[in-house]
């Protein structure tokens, strides 16, 4: 994109309110805004990140402390906009970010542009319980969800819904750090759906259980885009997830942009219904029975993978939101299917294959190498303190430390939805999931 489209005078601001280093789409909107010309600062834990390396960072800013409250965030970001000394264009790069930037609205104005949104969207949308009634008004499918309100009720939901389930917490980025919590697992037994709801205080968010539609080929979708002051969607569109890491429902490792007029559709048709405003980022399923696509989640920001839906005319989700906001229109760009995205660390192999119709890879780009290389170095010690750190759990969980099992016994709730006539005599209590029952958004 001609760097005389955007207007360079308006410097972009990105927020991210959750530490994780390895958070490859704050990188990608560095590289997009810095590449047409925009001042870029970060507002991000930067501590043993490669985002920091990048040559497209005008400045970092400390993010609010951890477990911060409204007020201390917005503390942070007026602090930066006083260093700035003039109005900028304001992109949270996580929930946590968007649902604070939503309740403050009024404090950061005029000091940000933002999005014109209706009042708690994107809260509302960020809400995993919210979502499901928000689903049913738009009419766009979504998994059968239960909220129970006890022990003995999630059990229950759990048996109803047909073993396996998908149990979500409605807020995830209320998850206290260190908790062990994760935003979503698969539960396979009543008795873990009953330990996981006693988890519900500290979790600081309602628990939820949702029918399991199981991974395959082709099931896997996304859709990115920015619905701009009118509410036309543009900057992205539809893609299918080749690569999950952890597998079958975790990030994008590998995706590729794949046109697909019915998830589009969804898209449009819910943003529209909601009058939503803003970069966001939708996940679908694919249902094996009905061909049906259940929307799964609603990110109000920009997905980690956003960069794969840079059109002919170098459009992206940030870019448009940056053109939007200081009133200059959106280029008519063409999309071009078939194009890749890969994320190394996850994919390397297939970070290594020809790709015939473009690939934007996640870390290494050749007009910026500082953070390709400082990725790989980070990831390995990333990835040695993992290997320790389960070595030693192993160690512990051996003939020395090793625990008695607990079986629990549990009356049979009330017949299951999915027509199952009988529930497990027994259930192991909760245990750690397996990489491939951990699940993330981005």
């Amino acid at each position: 994109m001609p760097e005389s489209l955007l207007d360079t005078r308006v410097p972009a601001v990105l927020l991210r309110i959750d530490r994780n280093p390895f958070h490859h789409g704050t990188l990608g909107a560095v590289r997009s805004l810095g590449r047409a010309g925009i001042d870029v600062h970060v507002v991000a834990d930067s501590t043993g990140s490669p985002v920091g390396k990048s040559r497209f960072v005008r400045q970092l800013h400390p993010p609010p402390p951890p477990g911060a409250d409204i007020a201390a965030i917005a503390a942070t970001l007026l602090r930066v906009a006083a260093r700035i000394e003039r109005p900028a264009v304001l992109i949270p790069m996580d929930d946590a970010g968007a649902v604070a930037v939503s309740r403050l609205r009024e404090d950061l104005e005029p000091a940000y542009l933002l999005p014109q949104q209706p009042c708690a969207v994107p809260e509302r949308v960020a809400d995993k319980a919210e979502l499901a009634g928000l689903c049913a008004a738009a009419d766009v499918p979504h998994p059968l969800t239960m909220i129970p309100d006890s022990a003995a009720q999630a059990a229950s939901d759990a048996w109803r819904l047909g073993l396996p389930v998908v149990a979500k917490w409605s807020r995830p980025w209320l998850l206290p750090a260190g908790s062990g919590l994760r935003s979503t697992v698969v539960v396979r037994s009543t008795q873990e759906a009953r330990d996981l709801y006693l988890r519900t205080e500290e979790a600081g968010s309602r628990l939820l259980l949702q029918a399991f539609l199981p991974a395959g080929p082709d099931r896997d979708w996304f859709f990115h885009g920015y619905a701009d002051r009118s509410g036309a969607v543009g900057g992205g569109g539809p893609g299918r997830k080749l690569c999950a890491w952890p597998r079958g429902a975790g990030l994008t490792a590998v995706g590729e942009w794949t046109e697909n007029p019915q998830v589009r559709t969804l898209a449009e048709q819910l943003t529209g219904e909601l009058g939503y405003r803003g970069i966001f980022d939708l996940d679908f399923r694919r249902c094996g029975a009905t061909g049906d696509y259940h929307l799964l989640d609603f990110n109000p920001r920009p997905g980690a993978q956003f960069r794969l839906f840079a059109d002919a005319a170098g459009l992206d989700v940030v870019r448009a939101q940056h053109l939007d906001l200081t009133h200059r229109p959106l280029p008519a760009g063409v999309p071009r299917p078939g194009r890749a995205f890969v994320v190394e660390n996850y994919a390397p192999l297939a970070a290594l294959r020809p790709a015939r119709r473009g690939r934007e890879l996640a870390w290494h780009a050749g007009d910026d190498t500082a953070p390709g290389r400082a990725m790989w170095g980070l990831w390995g010690a990333h990835v040695a303190r993992r290997l320790v750190g389960r070595l030693r759990r192993s160690d512990a969980s051996g003939p020395a430390g090793a625990h008695p099992r607990v079986v629990r016994q549990a009356a049979a709730p009330p017949p299951s939805l999915t027509g199952l006539t009988e529930p497990p005599a027994t259930a192991p209590v909760l245990s750690e999931p397996t990489d491939d029952e951990k699940a993330s958004s981005c």
